[in-house]
């Protein structure tokens, strides 16, 4: 088979999955037919699909492959800058499309939309970092940012950066979230603690503190409201406000 046929083929081949997904919609691709396309996107004229196995092959799910760092993926033959291009790229459309589309969006009616944009963007990050949602009085989505980067405690979080925009957002209330690279969900007594000096100082502000979500390595989140643990900080910091006032 000389190039030309072999060109031809994989173009026939790449065309018939596009038609799948017309057709059919994702839920007829496996995750092996997903990585494969979006590896074509970055080299159109290349046979992707050896190389689209070894990645979920490595890797084990199409989340952890789109979350790979550039210098794994590289490893695997076949796989070269502009593919990586294409990935990311899907990737940062993804987690833009998640976060716009919260927003807005009444938080008591859309946490699970809430969910998935936060487990989306900070599941698969070797270091911690602090997204902050912000709510309106009606507990309608404002914003979203990352306020803190590295190890997440009570003494690296600036309290005064978050309460400034907060007040910037005219932002009523708040939902913290954090990850965990070990994939843990558990909260440790840091975790808590933070949770604590957060909401205590944004109690002075006449800002709520509704929850603190934790992401881990799955598609689930830790909710300190659902364990009980917010009513329980919530009391702690009325005591304290009783004694001071």
């Amino acid at each position: 088979m000389d190039k030309g046929d072999w060109q031809d083929r994989g173009e026939g081949h790449r065309q018939r999955l596009r038609d799948k997904f017309l057709e059919q919609g994702i839920q007829a691709f496996t995750d092996s037919d997903i990585v494969e396309l979006l590896l074509t996107f970055g080299t159109p004229r290349s046979d992707c699909k050896a190389a689209a196995r070894e990645a979920l092959a490595r890797f084990k799910t199409l989340p952890a492959v789109l979350d790979a760092a550039p210098a794994q993926l590289q490893q695997i033959k076949g796989i070269g800058p502009k593919n990586i291009f294409a990935l990311q790229f899907i990737q940062g459309v993804a987690r833009r499309y998640l976060r716009q589309r919260i927003v807005g969006k009444q938080y008591v009616h859309s946490s699970r939309a809430v969910a998935d944009y936060l487990i989306h963007s900070m599941r698969g990050l070797e270091h911690e970092v602090l997204t902050v949602v912000f709510l309106d009085a009606a507990h309608a989505i404002i914003d979203s940012a990352v306020v803190a980067e590295g190890t997440i405690t009570v003494n690296t979080v600036y309290p005064r950066e978050l309460v400034k925009q907060a007040l910037a957002r005219n932002a009523a209330a708040l939902i913290l979230a954090h990850n965990h690279p070990s994939g843990s969900l558990s909260p440790s007594r840091q975790d808590e603690e933070l949770t604590r000096s957060l909401h205590l100082i944004c109690s002075f502000m006449h800002i709520n503190l509704l929850d603190h979500l934790i992401i881990g390595g799955g598609d689930e989140v830790y909710s300190f409201a659902d364990h009980g643990l917010m009513t329980r900080i919530r009391d702690d910091c009325r005591r304290i406000l009783e004694r001071t006032g």
